[in-house]
């Protein structure tokens, strides 16, 4: 048996013996259950629409900014509920961290406590776990509760501890992960998987030791090198950004003077986008699209017969798609599947199935970063999609498929945003609960998406 965020899932068997995965839904008390949205589909959308600050960006900068004892200004930095939680997790250890304008946060760490945290923060959010680094630059010291996250499978911690134990950390598990160094020294680190978290915890770490850090099998996504960009406009000196290996000269002055930060593009929201207008046929530009990180997304969704263009800064996906699935050489089933970056990303493999039931064809969706995260489908099933959840990493999806209005709950916030673009592309009204988990990655995406037309509406508590 198989445990997800809102049900169980078993297996069971087909007619002819066949094994299958399945959902048995049980009630969760879970605050976030009580908004909704009400989404009426089959509605055409067109206009121009800009994606927020990346948010995987951003959580790791956010934490970061704790290096420095003088401000910090971030700007384009979503407001989400991740990253409010994060602010209040800085604020619980001494930071000021308040919000001057709309997506500008100013942080100032002239003192700071490690002893704050809160485990009921801590838990809401699998970023809880960059705080590490920067607590342990300046105060030697940090007991960090378990973080939480999305319930997408199993997600080590193991990376992130083993690349803090060479730069001089001790770790200990007891009531948590209590953490301690005396001196942070510069290392060769081969780091046992591309963790970006993992990765992420050990550059912040290293711009603040003594000496040569070498980060080897370091992740490399958009994300990683805004946080390295960020470091260097601290004072670190990086080399190998964008790159696998990262070379980090450690120096323990950083931050000695105020600076301005401008958290990129999401990437991840970008290809939401170029899902949604594929699927509901509409023409869409992505304003400030930041291209230069799309080459992945959009070989991906080329499979899918999507094609967009770039006009400057712009990316404009049409909407007079083909959506013909391409096959391989030889005829035989393409495969679309995700791996560590400049790999199609993770994040957007849930909007490339729901894209993929609107393609004429057939496709084998291989996602093999998380073994829970392909769950979900049994929703786009139930809303008359054509596809066999082969086992927790594989599905088939076999299309077009029309799909019809349903009662779904989001378990996370990637499946969440899947099955809104499926509601919006479905027939007749759909009811999504738990809303609060897409709107922990996406910012107001409820008001963005009704300005190009869409008719999504939201009830239940008021907005943060």
């Amino acid at each position: 048996m198989v445990q997800g965020k809102g049900q169980f899932w078993l297996p069971c068997k087909l007619p002819r013996g066949r094994p299958i995965w399945t959902s048995r839904p049980y009630i969760v008390a879970n605050t976030m259950t009580a908004v909704q949205y009400i989404v009426e589909g089959g509605h055409r959308l067109s206009g121009s629409i800009r994606p927020s600050g990346n948010k995987n960006a951003a959580l790791p900068i956010v934490a970061a900014a704790l290096l420095s004892s003088k401000p910090v200004r971030l700007t384009n930095v979503p407001r989400i509920r991740d990253l409010e939680t994060l602010v209040e997790l800085l604020r619980s250890v001494g930071a000021s961290a308040e919000w001057t304008e709309r997506n500008t946060l100013d942080i100032s760490a002239p003192d700071l406590r490690p002893e704050g945290l809160d485990p009921a923060l801590c838990v809401r959010i699998r970023a809880s776990i960059l705080l590490a680094a920067p607590l342990l630059a300046r105060c030697g010291t940090v007991t960090l509760p378990a973080p939480g996250g999305d319930v997408i499978g199993r997600r080590r911690l193991d990376t992130h501890f083993l690349a803090m134990s060479q730069l001089g950390v001790t770790v200990r598990d007891e009531d948590g992960y209590h953490m301690t160094v005396d001196r942070i020294t510069g290392a060769d680190v081969f780091l046992d998987e591309p963790s970006v978290t993992g990765t992420e915890n050990a550059l912040i770490l290293a711009a603040a030791a003594e000496g040569i850090t070498v980060l080897r099998n370091a992740a490399s996504e958009p994300h990683v090198q805004d946080l390295a960009h960020f470091l260097v406009a601290l004072g670190s000196r990086i080399e190998g950004i964008g790159t696998n290996t990262i070379t980090v000269y450690g120096d323990r002055t950083l931050g000695e003077t105020a600076i301005t930060h401008q958290i990129g593009p999401d990437h991840i929201e970008v290809g939401s986008f170029i899902g949604l207008a594929a699927v509901t046929h509409s023409e869409i530009r992505v304003v400030d699209a930041g291209v230069a990180h799309l080459r992945s997304t959009l070989m991906g969704f080329e499979r899918l017969g999507i094609r967009c263009r770039i006009e400057g800064r712009d990316l404009i996906v049409p909407a007079d798609q083909e959506l013909v699935i391409h096959k391989d050489f030889g005829g035989h089933i393409p495969k679309l599947e995700d791996q560590p970056w400049p790999a199609f990303p993770a994040d957007t493999m849930s909007i490339a199935i729901v894209a993929a039931t609107q393609c004429d064809g057939v496709i084998l969706i291989h996602e093999k970063m998380f073994e829970s995260r392909l769950f979900f489908v049994d929703r786009l099933i139930g809303m008359g999609a054509n596809i066999v959840l082969c086992d927790p990493h594989r599905c088939i999806v076999s299309g077009p498929s029309a799909l019809r209005g349903s009662t779904m709950e989001s378990p996370d916030i990637r499946a969440g945003m899947a099955m809104l673009l499926a509601a919006l592309c479905a027939r007749g009204k759909s009811t999504i609960n738990n809303v609060t988990q897409i709107e922990r990655g996406y910012e107001r995406i409820d008001e963005r998406l009704n300005a190009l037309g869409a008719r999504v509406t939201r009830v239940g508590d008021r907005r943060q």
